[in-house]
């Protein structure tokens, strides 16, 4: 996983005198003799030159945008350092620090405590689903004195491999990627409840609404319409010839068309009106 290579930095060839592989608690990455750890941390690594004429930084964020432009993440980056005049380069494709799978490469200058500065950084990019992982590796020096690092200071800056779960705040965007599929899965849950819930109405509705009509139908066939019994006995289909239907404990239906007619009156039988039944 590691991607350093001894050989591709020899003394000789870098002009930096031996290097190193330092293990923290983030991240493994090369120093060369003499430098300066002046920072290595969950998000970041940066590292001095003994005359402080030359640095290297490695910084990254998760959880970013998976169309995020990476000119605007080493911008931002960059920024930070507070130099004047930033300018940088156009992006050239290059080969990404590991775990990455693409990366980007700029140019840059600046002022800085008003001492023209030149450097190169690039920009890795890892994908995942709908957000990335961008990591900005750099390295840069008094423009005066780049000559001298520019061949084998921005390889040794790229010469950096997270071994911690957490770093550049993965873990947290894992968590937070779990905490959103767990409600995603949830609201799955409830729309298949919904869905199922509302089938199940509509098919209730439906086979209501065929009752009726074959009720309606049959009622029409045989001219007839059904009225519910007020003395728990099964609804009557009675004939259309009458509005309004009686009935008393023996079973005898009295029908009429007048609504104020009541058969109670002057009848020792007790007599209970119908209701016109609908399904």
């Amino acid at each position: 996983m590691y991607n350093y290579n001894q050989s591709s930095f020899s003394p000789q060839a870098s002009g930096s005198g031996s290097l190193s592989i330092q293990r923290g608690q983030y991240f493994n990455y090369v120093v060369p003799s003499g430098w300066r750890v002046v920072e290595d941390g969950q998000f970041a690594v940066v590292l001095f030159s003994p005359d402080n004429t030359a640095l290297t930084i490695m910084v990254g964020n998760s959880g970013l945008p998976a169309n995020y432009n990476p000119w605007q993440f080493v911008y931002e980056k960059l920024l930070a350092m507070q130099p004047y005049e930033l300018r940088i380069s156009q992006p050239r494709q290059a080969q990404p620090i590991a775990g990455c799978t693409v990366a980007y490469e700029f140019d840059y200058t600046y002022m800085f405590n008003g001492i023209p500065c030149r450097g190169m950084a690039k920009c890795s990019v890892a994908y995942s689903y709908n957000i990335c992982t961008m990591v900005m590796t750099c390295a840069a020096s008094h423009e005066s004195q780049w000559v001298n690092y520019a061949s084998w200071l921005p390889q040794v800056a790229g010469q950096v491999t997270a071994t911690n779960g957490a770093a550049f705040g993965i873990q947290g965007i894992m968590a937070q990627n779990i905490e959103i599929s767990l409600a995603e899965g949830q609201r799955l849950r409830e729309y298949r409840e919904w869905s199922a819930r509302t089938w199940e109405e509509v098919n209730r509705q439906r086979g209501e609404s065929i009752d009726r009509q074959n009720f309606q139908f049959r009622e029409n066939l045989g001219n007839v319409t059904t009225w519910t019994n007020p003395y728990g006995y099964a609804n009557v289909e009675l004939p259309t010839s009458y509005n309004y239907f009686w009935i008393n404990r023996q079973g005898q239906i009295y029908g009429t068309n007048d609504p104020t007619e009541n058969p109670n009156v002057g009848s020792t039988q007790d007599w209970a009106r119908m209701n016109r039944y609908q399904p």
